[in-house]
């Protein structure tokens, strides 16, 4: 939903190879880019999802925050991975308050974990199929997770706001940018460093959701292991910055590691497809860094049979070129797909 709270916040992505930062603002004239900005972060400083360098993310954070002019503290960041569950569950049709009451005795029936270790939040999305129900979406995330996330953002400068999961930012800022069509079928994936989050909608619902253990780093990986490269050099070489690396010896390797990237994404809808009666997907939106790897787009197209465009976040934001370095904020642009979705919350909001 865009802007529908009282304070606007600021979106910070906290990945496991950089944090990005986006700032918006609303004005008659629509939504206005204020703020953006990345700063890389070093290899196991974050570890599937969980903050295992807290110090060198701290310094992370405030770095970011020294280097913009800010209007706001409030920040809203997200989380993703194995530490975070969302189900969608249908239960006897109840009012808000009620289920706010019975919710962690609800909860305990579908999440993996201890109830006591893990924050619980859920929507409402309406009345189900079935006489007398409703259909609830519930997302749980291991407090250990989130209370890093907290404190890293606190001793950053930042004041935490909203804690959002990564598919739904991302589907906050599809519906933003794009016009939807409510009978059509699509899957937005966004392929981080460490994890590949896929959220596919029919129409404004999200109807399936699946968070994978493999991203960018794993074509970095091969590249480490079949050309005898450091991690940075890799790292470089995937993004076609590598120097003194023949393209001609890396490309097979990036091609090879993108295929198979693809074939897990390809499996997951797969799995929807299957599960989901007569339901397959239409088209795919991707952002993330791998969408800058022409191979990886070309595999999903080909082993999923859909039209695949790249996610532009900024669609139908205004960006003052006096301002931004328009060909940055294009680099940045599949970079900045959870950011921007964050940024178009509001605290209070749901």
């Amino acid at each position: 939903m865009l802007f529908s709270g009282s304070k606007n916040v600021v979106g910070l992505d906290i990945g496991s190879s950089s944090l990005k930062l986006v700032e918006l603002s609303e004005s008659r004239r629509g939504v206005r880019l204020e703020n953006l900005a990345l700063v890389p972060l070093p290899p196991e400083a974050i570890v599937d999802g969980m903050v295992q360098d807290a110090q060198v993310v701290t310094d992370a954070i405030k770095e970011l925050v020294a280097s913009q002019k800010l209007k706001g503290r409030l920040v809203a960041t997200s989380v993703s991975g194995h530490s975070v569950i969302i189900k969608k569950i249908t239960l006897p049709a109840m009012s808000q308050k009620e289920l706010e009451e019975s919710i962690q005795w609800e909860a305990e029936q579908y999440i993996p974990f201890d109830i006591h270790d893990v924050s619980l939040d859920f929507q409402i999305l309406g009345p189900s199929h079935t006489p007398d129900q409703m259909d609830v979406v519930l997302v749980a995330a291991k407090k250990e997770m989130v209370d890093e996330y907290v404190a890293v953002l606190s001793r950053g400068g930042l004041k935490p706001a909203v804690m959002d999961v990564a598919v739904f930012a991302i589907e906050n800022m599809y519906e933003a940018n794009y016009s939807v069509d409510e009978q059509e079928v699509v899957a937005l994936i966004n392929v981080g460093a460490s994890f590949t989050n896929i959220n596919v909608l029919k129409g404004r619902e999200s109807v399936f959701t699946r968070d994978l253990a493999a991203g960018g780093n794993r074509v970095t990986a091969e590249l480490q292991k079949e050309l005898s490269l450091p991690f940075q050099e890799a790292e470089a070489v995937k993004c076609g910055k590598g120097a003194g690396v023949d393209p001609a010896q890396a490309e097979p390797v990036i091609r090879m590691a993108a295929s198979v990237l693809a074939t897990e994404a390809q499996r997951c809808l797969d799995f929807f497809s299957i599960t989901s009666s007569d339901e397959r997907v239409q088209r795919i939106y991707l952002s993330g860094g791998c969408v800058r790897l022409p191979s990886f787009q070309a595999a999903i197209e080909e082993k999923t049979g859909c039209p695949v465009e790249t996610l532009n976040p900024f669609s139908r934001i205004s960006v003052d070129e006096k301002q931004f370095d328009l060909d940055y904020v294009g680099e940045m642009a599949p970079l900045a797909a959870v950011g921007v979705g964050l940024a178009l919350r509001r605290f209070g909001e749901r």
